[in-house]
């Protein structure tokens, strides 16, 4: 087997395991990892998640790894970007809680208040929903190329 299909089947197990763990709401996400007791392991697990799935369909598709169409590489690139977020999703996340639990109050100020939850929020929900959106519009592209009259034939 290539490394493609390694890296793809690794980062497809990845994302179903983390998948699998946050819909059931596994106890797991909240047993602590470290001494501290202030980092629960839902927080790494989820991080792992938030970069797997986009990876699953960077290397699941050519088309979007090397783009050979112009509308592929604004595909392409818009992945990428999704790819760079989901690196980054704890240490923003970090910067918008100020801590590792990612928990917020109603604190006056930016970090830890209500704003800075609405960011995280929507940073949490714009590197999945963005990697959806991706592929779905990569597929309907060939659906539009492979019959470009629409369904008259």
């Amino acid at each position: 087997m290539n490394k493609r299909k390694v890296y793809f089947y690794g980062a497809l197990a990845v994302t179903l395991s983390v998948l699998m763990l946050l819909v059931s709401g596994s106890s797991i996400l909240t047993t602590v990892w470290d001494g501290n007791k202030s980092v629960p392991l839902g927080t790494p697990i989820t991080w792992l998640g938030m970069i797997s799935l986009p990876l699953t369909i960077y290397w699941g598709v050519k088309e979007l790894r090397k783009p050979m169409r112009n509308f592929n590489k604004v595909l392409s690139g818009f992945l990428k970007f999704i790819i760079v977020l989901g690196l980054l999703w704890v240490p923003i996340s970090y910067l918008l809680a100020g801590n590792l639990s990612f928990s917020f109050s109603e604190k006056e100020t930016f970090q830890g208040g209500q704003i800075a939850m609405k960011w995280f929020w929507a940073l949490s929900y714009a590197i999945p929903i963005g990697t959806i959106l991706t592929i779905t519009i990569y597929w309907v592209s060939l659906v539009v190329r492979k019959n470009p009259r629409g369904c008259q034939q």
